[in-house]
Protein backbone atom coordinates (compact mmCIF):
# COMPACT_ATOMS: atom_id res chain seq x y z
CA UNK A 1 0.00 0.00 0.00
CA UNK A 2 2.92 2.31 1.27
CA UNK A 3 4.72 1.53 -2.64
CA UNK A 4 1.73 2.44 -4.60
CA UNK A 5 1.50 5.87 -2.68
CA UNK A 6 4.83 6.68 -3.09
CA UNK A 7 4.83 5.55 -6.66
CA UNK A 8 1.48 7.90 -7.73
CA UNK A 9 3.61 11.04 -5.87
CA UNK A 10 6.70 10.85 -7.67
CA UNK A 11 4.61 10.22 -10.95
CA UNK A 12 2.60 13.31 -9.88
CA UNK A 13 6.28 15.32 -9.25
CA UNK A 14 7.42 14.17 -12.91
CA UNK A 15 4.23 15.28 -14.56
CA UNK A 16 5.14 18.94 -13.00
CA UNK A 17 8.69 19.25 -13.79
CA UNK A 18 7.93 18.61 -17.21
CA UNK A 19 5.25 21.07 -17.49
CA UNK A 20 7.50 24.15 -16.36
CA UNK A 21 9.57 23.12 -18.70
CA UNK A 22 7.43 22.49 -21.69
CA UNK A 23 5.64 26.25 -20.43
CA UNK A 24 9.38 27.86 -20.30
CA UNK A 25 10.73 26.89 -23.85
CA UNK A 26 7.59 28.24 -25.85
CA UNK A 27 8.13 31.66 -23.66
CA UNK A 28 11.70 31.76 -24.27
CA UNK A 29 12.26 30.96 -27.72
CA UNK A 30 11.78 34.31 -30.04
CA UNK A 31 8.97 34.55 -32.49
CA UNK A 32 10.59 33.52 -35.92
CA UNK A 33 10.55 35.99 -39.10
CA UNK A 34 8.73 35.15 -42.38
CA UNK A 35 10.83 33.17 -44.76
CA UNK A 36 9.82 34.52 -47.77
CA UNK A 37 11.96 38.07 -46.36
CA UNK A 38 14.78 35.91 -45.09
CA UNK A 39 15.13 34.31 -48.53
CA UNK A 40 15.30 37.43 -50.04
CA UNK A 41 17.94 39.23 -48.19
CA UNK A 42 19.94 36.49 -48.54
CA UNK A 43 19.44 36.52 -52.54
CA UNK A 44 20.11 40.13 -53.04
CA UNK A 45 22.93 41.50 -50.53
CA UNK A 46 24.17 44.46 -52.34
CA UNK A 47 20.31 46.01 -53.43
CA UNK A 48 20.33 49.84 -53.14
CA UNK A 49 18.64 51.14 -50.12
CA UNK A 50 15.09 52.17 -51.13
CA UNK A 51 14.81 55.87 -52.63
CA UNK A 52 14.39 58.77 -49.62
CA UNK A 53 10.82 60.92 -49.30
CA UNK A 54 10.07 63.16 -51.85
CA UNK A 55 10.72 66.42 -50.55
CA UNK A 56 7.99 68.84 -49.38
CA UNK A 57 6.48 71.03 -51.82
CA UNK A 58 6.73 74.57 -51.99
CA UNK A 59 4.07 77.04 -51.98
CA UNK A 60 2.47 78.42 -54.57
CA UNK A 61 3.67 81.71 -55.13
CA UNK A 62 1.10 85.11 -54.93
CA UNK A 63 -0.12 85.35 -58.16
CA UNK A 64 -0.28 89.24 -58.04
CA UNK A 65 3.23 89.67 -57.19
CA UNK A 66 4.61 87.79 -59.93
CA UNK A 67 2.07 89.55 -62.32
CA UNK A 68 3.75 92.98 -60.78
CA UNK A 69 7.32 92.13 -60.77
CA UNK A 70 7.00 91.18 -64.84
CA UNK A 71 4.52 94.32 -65.45
CA UNK A 72 8.01 96.11 -64.05
CA UNK A 73 10.58 94.36 -65.33
CA UNK A 74 9.26 94.34 -69.28
CA UNK A 75 8.63 98.20 -68.62
CA UNK A 76 11.99 98.72 -68.23
CA UNK A 77 13.36 96.88 -70.92
CA UNK A 78 10.90 98.66 -73.08
CA UNK A 79 12.24 102.27 -71.10
CA UNK A 80 15.93 101.53 -72.13
CA UNK A 81 15.32 100.18 -75.51
CA UNK A 82 13.00 103.49 -76.50
CA UNK A 83 16.16 105.82 -74.67
CA UNK A 84 18.86 104.00 -76.83
CA UNK A 85 16.59 104.48 -80.44
CA UNK A 86 16.10 108.26 -79.21
CA UNK A 87 19.47 108.71 -78.50
CA UNK A 88 21.11 106.82 -81.60
CA UNK A 89 18.23 108.58 -84.03
CA UNK A 90 19.06 112.12 -83.00
CA UNK A 91 22.84 111.26 -82.92
CA UNK A 92 22.45 109.94 -86.60
CA UNK A 93 19.88 112.44 -87.84
CA UNK A 94 21.22 115.89 -86.06
CA UNK A 95 24.93 117.59 -85.48
CA UNK A 96 26.21 118.45 -82.37
CA UNK A 97 25.41 122.28 -82.59
CA UNK A 98 22.23 121.92 -83.93
CA UNK A 99 21.10 119.83 -80.71
CA UNK A 100 22.49 122.54 -78.83
CA UNK A 101 20.69 125.30 -80.48
CA UNK A 102 17.24 123.04 -80.53
CA UNK A 103 17.32 122.13 -76.53
CA UNK A 104 18.81 125.88 -75.55
CA UNK A 105 14.61 126.60 -74.48
CA UNK A 106 14.30 123.21 -72.46
CA UNK A 107 17.76 123.86 -70.72
CA UNK A 108 17.50 127.12 -69.37
CA UNK A 109 13.57 126.04 -68.18
CA UNK A 110 14.82 125.27 -64.71
CA UNK A 111 16.43 128.53 -63.77
CA UNK A 112 12.92 130.39 -65.31
CA UNK A 113 10.36 128.50 -62.64
CA UNK A 114 9.92 131.24 -59.52
CA UNK A 115 7.33 130.47 -56.48
CA UNK A 116 6.25 133.55 -54.70
CA UNK A 117 7.21 133.64 -50.36
CA UNK A 118 3.80 133.90 -49.88
CA UNK A 119 2.28 131.19 -52.25
CA UNK A 120 0.38 128.97 -50.74
CA UNK A 121 1.71 125.02 -49.90
CA UNK A 122 -0.38 123.42 -52.72
CA UNK A 123 1.04 126.01 -55.23
CA UNK A 124 4.42 125.07 -54.06
CA UNK A 125 4.14 121.79 -53.86
CA UNK A 126 2.79 122.07 -57.77
CA UNK A 127 5.83 124.51 -58.80
CA UNK A 128 8.19 121.43 -57.50
CA UNK A 129 6.69 119.04 -59.30
CA UNK A 130 6.61 120.94 -62.50
CA UNK A 131 10.08 121.94 -61.56
CA UNK A 132 11.17 117.71 -61.29
CA UNK A 133 9.61 117.45 -64.22
CA UNK A 134 11.43 119.31 -66.62
CA UNK A 135 14.85 119.37 -64.56
CA UNK A 136 15.20 115.49 -65.12
CA UNK A 137 15.02 115.82 -68.94
CA UNK A 138 17.54 118.93 -69.28
CA UNK A 139 19.72 117.41 -67.10
CA UNK A 140 19.66 114.36 -69.17
CA UNK A 141 19.63 116.50 -71.98
CA UNK A 142 22.95 118.21 -70.89
CA UNK A 143 24.57 115.14 -69.96
CA UNK A 144 24.07 113.72 -73.33
CA UNK A 145 25.91 116.46 -75.12
CA UNK A 146 28.47 116.55 -72.49
CA UNK A 147 29.24 112.83 -73.37
CA UNK A 148 28.97 113.26 -77.07
CA UNK A 149 31.24 116.56 -77.29
CA UNK A 150 33.82 114.45 -75.31
CA UNK A 151 33.40 111.30 -77.34
CA UNK A 152 33.87 113.93 -80.90
CA UNK A 153 36.58 115.06 -79.48
CA UNK A 154 38.34 111.58 -79.14
CA UNK A 155 37.58 110.94 -82.56
CA UNK A 156 38.86 113.57 -84.14
CA UNK A 157 42.08 113.36 -82.49
CA UNK A 158 41.91 110.03 -84.66
CA UNK A 159 40.29 111.36 -87.67
CA UNK A 160 41.36 114.90 -88.22
CA UNK A 161 44.84 116.34 -88.60
CA UNK A 162 46.53 117.15 -85.60
CA UNK A 163 46.51 121.25 -86.20
CA UNK A 164 44.47 123.54 -88.30
CA UNK A 165 47.61 124.80 -89.66
CA UNK A 166 50.39 122.30 -90.31
CA UNK A 167 52.64 124.16 -91.28
CA UNK A 168 53.85 127.72 -90.09
CA UNK A 169 53.36 130.96 -92.15
CA UNK A 170 55.74 131.86 -95.01
CA UNK A 171 58.60 134.36 -94.62
CA UNK A 172 57.07 137.72 -96.13
CA UNK A 173 59.51 137.47 -98.97
CA UNK A 174 58.61 134.29 -100.07
CA UNK A 175 54.89 134.68 -100.41
CA UNK A 176 55.26 134.12 -104.30
CA UNK A 177 56.55 130.96 -103.66
CA UNK A 178 54.70 127.89 -104.93
CA UNK A 179 54.31 125.01 -102.66
CA UNK A 180 55.65 121.30 -104.38
CA UNK A 181 54.29 118.48 -102.17
CA UNK A 182 55.25 115.19 -102.53
CA UNK A 183 54.09 111.83 -102.00
CA UNK A 184 56.03 108.97 -100.65
CA UNK A 185 55.57 105.50 -101.67
CA UNK A 186 55.81 105.05 -105.37
CA UNK A 187 56.42 108.48 -105.91
CA UNK A 188 59.90 108.80 -104.18
CA UNK A 189 60.44 105.77 -103.91
CA UNK A 190 59.16 101.98 -103.42
CA UNK A 191 58.99 99.64 -100.66
CA UNK A 192 58.71 96.04 -100.52
CA UNK A 193 58.65 93.41 -98.35
CA UNK A 194 61.11 89.22 -99.27
CA UNK A 195 60.67 86.20 -97.22
CA UNK A 196 64.80 86.13 -97.38
CA UNK A 197 65.41 89.87 -97.16
CA UNK A 198 62.56 91.21 -95.49
CA UNK A 199 60.96 94.91 -95.75
CA UNK A 200 63.04 96.62 -98.73
CA UNK A 201 63.49 100.48 -99.63
CA UNK A 202 64.70 101.46 -103.11
CA UNK A 203 64.67 105.15 -104.09
CA UNK A 204 63.42 105.76 -107.56
CA UNK A 205 65.95 107.00 -110.03
CA UNK A 206 66.65 110.98 -110.69
CA UNK A 207 65.26 111.73 -106.41
CA UNK A 208 68.77 113.36 -105.69
CA UNK A 209 68.70 115.85 -109.11
CA UNK A 210 65.01 116.24 -108.80
CA UNK A 211 64.64 117.53 -105.13
CA UNK A 212 68.12 119.55 -105.89
CA UNK A 213 67.32 121.54 -108.80
CA UNK A 214 63.65 121.81 -107.58
CA UNK A 215 64.35 123.22 -104.06
CA UNK A 216 65.95 126.21 -105.91
CA UNK A 217 62.44 127.19 -107.34
CA UNK A 218 59.60 125.52 -104.46
CA UNK A 219 59.26 125.09 -100.95
CA UNK A 220 59.13 121.29 -101.28
CA UNK A 221 57.09 119.46 -98.98
CA UNK A 222 56.70 115.66 -98.14
CA UNK A 223 53.50 114.58 -97.18
CA UNK A 224 52.81 110.66 -96.81
CA UNK A 225 50.59 108.42 -95.08
CA UNK A 226 52.88 106.33 -93.16
CA UNK A 227 53.85 107.25 -89.32
CA UNK A 228 56.60 110.12 -88.70
CA UNK A 229 58.53 107.15 -86.98
CA UNK A 230 58.90 105.69 -90.67
CA UNK A 231 59.38 108.58 -92.77
CA UNK A 232 62.00 110.69 -90.56
CA UNK A 233 64.46 107.71 -91.09
CA UNK A 234 63.54 107.14 -94.50
CA UNK A 235 63.81 110.97 -95.56
CA UNK A 236 67.22 111.55 -93.51
CA UNK A 237 68.88 108.59 -96.03
CA UNK A 238 66.58 110.24 -98.79
CA UNK A 239 67.13 113.99 -98.53
CA UNK A 240 70.66 114.07 -97.68
CA UNK A 241 71.06 117.70 -98.54
CA UNK A 242 68.04 118.51 -96.86
CA UNK A 243 66.29 120.06 -99.88
CA UNK A 244 62.88 118.94 -98.36
CA UNK A 245 61.40 121.74 -95.88
CA UNK A 246 58.66 120.07 -93.96
CA UNK A 247 58.08 116.35 -93.46
CA UNK A 248 53.88 115.69 -92.71
CA UNK A 249 53.12 111.77 -91.56
CA UNK A 250 49.60 109.80 -90.84
CA UNK A 251 48.90 112.42 -88.15
CA UNK A 252 48.82 115.05 -90.62
CA UNK A 253 46.02 113.26 -92.84
CA UNK A 254 42.56 113.10 -92.27
CA UNK A 255 40.72 109.25 -92.56
CA UNK A 256 37.56 109.19 -93.84
CA UNK A 257 36.04 106.40 -94.98
CA UNK A 258 38.38 103.63 -94.05
CA UNK A 259 41.20 105.76 -95.97
CA UNK A 260 43.79 108.18 -94.85
CA UNK A 261 43.68 111.70 -97.25
CA UNK A 262 45.92 114.40 -97.69
CA UNK A 263 43.99 117.48 -96.82
CA UNK A 264 45.91 120.61 -98.26
CA UNK A 265 43.53 122.87 -97.14
CA UNK A 266 45.46 122.29 -93.77
CA UNK A 267 48.72 123.38 -95.31
CA UNK A 268 48.38 127.14 -94.08
CA UNK A 269 49.26 128.56 -98.06
CA UNK A 270 47.38 130.13 -100.91
CA UNK A 271 45.56 126.70 -103.10
CA UNK A 272 46.36 128.76 -106.23
CA UNK A 273 50.01 127.90 -105.47
CA UNK A 274 50.12 124.26 -104.33
CA UNK A 275 50.91 121.34 -106.29
CA UNK A 276 50.74 118.32 -105.43
CA UNK A 277 52.46 115.65 -107.17
CA UNK A 278 51.64 111.56 -106.36
CA UNK A 279 50.93 108.46 -108.64
CA UNK A 280 48.02 108.86 -106.35
CA UNK A 281 46.89 112.25 -106.90
CA UNK A 282 43.42 111.51 -107.74
CA UNK A 283 42.54 108.86 -104.69
CA UNK A 284 44.56 109.91 -101.96
CA UNK A 285 43.95 113.52 -101.68
CA UNK A 286 40.98 115.73 -100.64
CA UNK A 287 41.71 119.17 -103.11
CA UNK A 288 42.45 116.92 -106.73
CA UNK A 289 42.34 119.67 -108.37
CA UNK A 290 46.01 120.26 -106.40
CA UNK A 291 46.73 117.25 -107.96
CA UNK A 292 49.65 116.69 -111.16
CA UNK A 293 49.83 112.29 -111.23
CA UNK A 294 53.26 110.91 -111.99
CA UNK A 295 53.81 107.43 -113.17
CA UNK A 296 53.94 104.62 -109.93
CA UNK A 297 57.62 103.54 -109.65
CA UNK A 298 57.14 99.96 -109.40
CA UNK A 299 61.23 99.57 -109.00
CA UNK A 300 61.65 100.15 -112.85
CA UNK A 301 66.00 100.11 -113.92
CA UNK A 302 64.92 102.57 -116.76
CA UNK A 303 62.27 105.08 -114.75
CA UNK A 304 62.90 108.47 -115.58
CA UNK A 305 59.03 110.00 -114.74
CA UNK A 306 60.82 112.37 -112.02
CA UNK A 307 63.41 113.69 -114.52
CA UNK A 308 60.83 113.99 -117.20
CA UNK A 309 58.64 116.13 -114.69
CA UNK A 310 61.64 118.86 -113.87
CA UNK A 311 60.83 121.12 -117.07
CA UNK A 312 57.34 121.45 -116.32
CA UNK A 313 57.63 122.04 -112.96
CA UNK A 314 60.41 124.19 -113.33
CA UNK A 315 58.52 126.57 -116.81
CA UNK A 316 55.37 126.85 -114.05
CA UNK A 317 57.91 128.41 -111.44
CA UNK A 318 59.60 130.73 -113.94
CA UNK A 319 56.09 131.90 -114.68
CA UNK A 320 53.65 131.81 -112.42
CA UNK A 321 50.29 131.23 -113.68
CA UNK A 322 47.28 133.35 -111.37
CA UNK A 323 45.75 130.08 -110.72
CA UNK A 324 47.30 126.73 -110.99
CA UNK A 325 44.93 124.82 -110.70
CA UNK A 326 43.53 125.85 -113.98
CA UNK A 327 46.91 125.08 -115.66
CA UNK A 328 46.68 121.18 -114.17
CA UNK A 329 43.03 121.07 -115.41
CA UNK A 330 44.12 121.70 -119.07
CA UNK A 331 46.46 118.69 -118.33
CA UNK A 332 43.60 116.38 -117.01
CA UNK A 333 43.77 112.63 -118.44
CA UNK A 334 46.79 113.17 -120.18
CA UNK A 335 50.98 112.33 -119.32
CA UNK A 336 51.98 115.57 -117.92
CA UNK A 337 55.78 115.89 -119.03
CA UNK A 338 54.69 114.00 -122.51
CA UNK A 339 51.57 116.92 -123.17
CA UNK A 340 54.31 119.92 -121.83
CA UNK A 341 56.59 119.05 -124.23
CA UNK A 342 54.60 118.72 -127.21
CA UNK A 343 52.95 122.40 -126.02
CA UNK A 344 56.20 123.42 -125.93
CA UNK A 345 57.08 122.64 -129.43
CA UNK A 346 53.86 124.06 -130.69
CA UNK A 347 54.59 127.34 -129.02
CA UNK A 348 58.00 127.35 -129.92
CA UNK A 349 57.29 126.51 -133.88
CA UNK A 350 54.50 129.49 -133.76
CA UNK A 351 57.26 131.88 -132.68
CA UNK A 352 59.26 130.95 -135.46
CA UNK A 353 56.17 131.12 -138.14
CA UNK A 354 55.87 134.85 -136.38
CA UNK A 355 59.52 135.47 -136.91
CA UNK A 356 59.60 134.54 -140.38
CA UNK A 357 56.47 136.24 -141.78
CA UNK A 358 58.16 139.79 -139.95
CA UNK A 359 60.97 139.01 -141.77
CA UNK A 360 59.39 138.56 -145.02
CA UNK A 361 57.51 142.14 -144.69
CA UNK A 362 60.78 143.89 -143.88
CA UNK A 363 62.16 142.90 -147.58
Amino acid sequence: MSSILLRSRSLSRLLKANGRLLSSDVSSTPPKEPLVETQSLISNPTSPPPPPPPPPSAPAPNASSSKSWNFLKYSLIGAITGATAAVGYVSYAYSLDEIDEKTKALRAAPSTIKVADDASALEKFKSRVYSSAVTVPAKAVEAYIDARRTIEEQIRGYTEPYAEKLLPDLHPMEKHVFTLVLDLQETLLYSYWTREKGWQTIKRPGVDAFLEHLAQFYEIIVYSDYSNMYVDPVMERLDTKHCVRYRLGKAATRYQNGKHYRDLSKLNRDPKKIIYLSAHARENSLQPENGAVIKPYKNELDDTALVDFIPFLEFVARNPPADIRQVLASYEGRDIPAEFIRRSKEHQKRIQESKQQGRFWRR
